[in-house]
This record gives C-alpha cells, structure tokens and sequence, in this order.
C-alpha cells in the first residue's frame, strides 16, 4: 500500500473510532448538563454579537480567507469549552451560521465530547435553544426554569 493509501485508511478509523468513544460517552452520562451548556451558549452569542470575542478564519467555506468566526474559550464546573458557529455546508444551505453552536468539551481528565446547540423551530420548545439530541432533558430544563419564576 502507498502512503497515501495507509493516510487515508488511519483517517477514515480515526473518525470512526471519534464517533465510538463519544457515542459511549454520551449514553454513560459524563457529559456537561443541559443548564450549563445552555448558559455557555448564551454567553457565546451576546459576546459574538457584541463583537468581544476573537475571530477566525476558516479554511472551509470562506473564499476570502476572511476571520469571521468567533471562537470562546470559557470553563465551568470542571468542564473546559470551546464554542464556534457550526461551519458547515448544512449550516450555510440552511442560512443557520449564526444559530447552530458547535460546543466541544472536556474535562480535567481530558475526557472529550462535542454537541450542537440550536433553536428549536417546532413542537413544544419552538423558539428555545436545545441541545441536539437531548431534548427531554432540555424540555425539563425549561419547565423548572418557568416554575421557579
């Protein structure tokens, strides 16, 4: 085999080996709850808006070379984040680069996850953010938040 071959290959088992381990991840629990990122994705957003966030240049999708996205770094809990606009071709054809945040984690083990925080457009928790995937937990979330008020 060639070693453009042998790159690939260890490519392709890297991202399927990625996927694995967060997969278990997420189904054993150890993962930030929903409150908190729903509170580091809130901060994300009026700091993007506001414009005190540093920014970026991605290499996809952005023909300019331009640095337009912004990135935080913030902790929480024993969580460590980094949060960005979801760059992705969805995410453009959609025109949601300004909605979809991509959370990646970890913690002081450096134990690692990512999730995708959105607004909801139907069903009970349209106009919310949530959490993709975990949207019974951000339904609770939003119901004990409406009855402490």
């Amino acid at each position: 085999m060639g070693t453009r071959r042998i790159a690939g290959i260890r490519n392709s088992l890297a991202t399927l080996l990625g996927k694995t381990r967060r997969r278990v991840r997420m189904e054993t629990g150890d993962v930030p709850a929903v409150d908190i990122l729903i509170a580091v994705d809130r901060e994300y957003r009026v700091k993007a808006e506001e414009g005190k966030l540093p920014r970026i240049a991605p290499r996809r999708f952005n023909p300019e070379g331009k640095a337009w996205l912004p990135v935080l770094h913030t902790d929480r809990d024993g969580w460590h984040f980094t949060l960005l606009y979801s760059n992705t071709a969805r995410a453009h054809e959609l025109q949601r680069t300004r909605d979809w945040v991509v959370v990646y984690f970890y913690d002081d083990h450096h134990q690692e996850g990512q999730c995708t925080l959105v607004t909801e457009t139907r069903g009970p928790l349209a106009g919310q953010r949530i959490v993709r995937g975990r949207e019974l937990e951000c339904r609770d979330h939003y119901r004990a938040a409406a009855g402490s008020d």
